[in-house]
């Protein structure tokens, strides 16, 4: 059964919702048009505009769109002079992923004041099994309702919550339910509920996938939840056993409390491409001490280093490196962010329209001293030594300066107009 959170349940929902056949309940919380949710609790006058959240640039894309902008064709990862040229009367607000940041914060805290088990997926979204909250809370919909209206209380904040017996089925019904709505599937409703949706709604299927199960005969799921798993395998791979368990409804997957990030980065597209070193160079430098700031922020620690460049047709290249040590440390970081670019402008010179950076292999700062030394043993790694100790010492005094003097500009030298540079170190 499904109803949205602005109607009240049929009579015999709550009877149904109480059922001691929820063995396991599972809510899917994702928060609406994250970004520009929280951009617009401080501009509240443009409240059923179209609006979007972008950085203002040639090549800039959608970080997030209100639903009056989606009424246009306009969607999150879309170019920003398409979406206006789409909607000529969208207003752009420019992003503060600090904000959202601390958004999030607010959000998950909220989360685990209701049940300790919260699996968080991504800054705006988790998963909650609330199966032991029901005895001190009430029904599944009622402990839905209490995490929506305390999310709006404490946050201003609108998000959609789908529950279910399962994570997969759970997810589907948030994602039907938007924006701001609530949706519910009893566990003995959920093949009936899933038969007739399209198979492109099933967790894990793409745009790729879908069109290849269409062009099979296969358009809903409960067109895929009477295929063979022995013939999915055959047809799709590996994946194919899997999908027909979830177009069932089977889904034994639980909520994963210690969930922890595979990898954690930042990236910046060049408004014009990129030629000259010394500019590149100040570019990484950058972008590794914002990565490595993200990464203490989440008392996270990288275990290995990725270097990204796009050039100028679009291609992407990728470098990898070990680290001696999970670190969060910038001046560690950027010895080996410079080694890999390096490599990769050697390997091939050319005009770069996008750089990244990303840590990976990350470990809790708790487990800082975890042993990777299997890590730095994989075919094509890598390793880079630097004393890691004074550099994190350092980067916490930082932080500590701009959490207490949030305008100030503490900044590594390399980073400074050239101008100023000179006048610290005259000849």
């Amino acid at each position: 059964m499904e109803y949205g959170d602005r109607q009240r349940p049929p009579a015999n929902e709550e009877s149904v919702d109480r059922d001691p056949a929820w063995d396991a309940v599972i809510l899917h919380v994702d928060m609406d048009a994250f970004f520009l949710s929280v951009e617009l609790r401080e501009r509240p006058d443009l409240r059923g505009v179209p609006s979007l959240v972008a950085p203002l640039g040639a090549r800039s894309v959608v970080l997030s769109a209100s639903y009056e902008a989606r009424r246009y064709g306009v969607r999150s990862a879309m170019p920003l002079a398409h979406a206006q040229a789409l909607c000529p009367n969208v207003k752009v607000l420019e992003p503060h992923h600090e904000k959202y940041r601390e958004a999030s914060r607010e959000v998950m805290s909220v989360f685990r004041e209701v049940t300790p088990f919260v699996e968080q997926l991504s800054i705006d979204e988790a998963f909650l099994d609330v199966s032991g909250s029901r005895r001190r809370l009430g029904s599944p919909a009622e402990i839905a309702r209490r995490i929506k209206d305390q999310v709006r209380q404490r946050t201003g904040l609108p998000c959609t919550v789908g529950v279910a017996a399962t994570k997969s089925v759970a997810k589907i019904i948030s994602t039907r339910s938007k924006p701001d709505g609530l949706g519910v599937v009893a566990p003995q409703e959920t093949q009936l509920y899933l038969a007739p949706l399209p198979v492109r709604a099933v967790w894990g299927v793409g745009p790729k996938l879908a069109d290849r199960l269409e062009a099979g005969n296969i358009h809903t799921i409960g067109d895929l939840a009477q295929q063979s798993p022995e013939r999915m395998q055959r047809w799709i791979g590996s994946v194919g056993p899997g999908l027909v368990q979830l177009a069932r409804g089977i889904d034994p997957r639980g909520v994963e409390t210690e969930r922890t990030a595979k990898s954690h980065g930042v990236e910046k597209t060049f408004e014009t491409d990129v030629t000259d070193e010394d500019q590149l160079h100040r570019e990484l430098i950058a972008l590794v001490f914002e990565c490595a700031r993200r990464l203490r922020a989440d008392d996270m620690l990288a275990g290995a280093l990725s270097v990204k460049v796009r050039d100028d047709r679009r291609a992407v290249r990728t470098r990898t490196m070990g680290l001696p040590r999970p670190t969060a440390a910038g001046a560690v970081m950027k010895t080996a962010a410079a080694e890999l670019l390096e490599a990769l402008m050697i390997e091939r010179s050319h005009p770069v329209r996008l750089l990244g950076i990303r840590g990976e292999r990350l470990v809790s700062r708790g487990d800082g001293l975890v042993d990777v030394q299997d890590a730095l043993f994989e075919t094509g790694v890598e390793t880079v030594e630097a004393p890691a100790d004074d550099w994190e010492r350092t980067d916490a005094v930082l932080d500590d300066l701009r959490q207490r003097f949030p305008g100030s500009m503490v900044q590594p030298a390399t980073l400074l107009p050239r101008r100023q540079r000179r006048s610290k170190n005259p000849e």
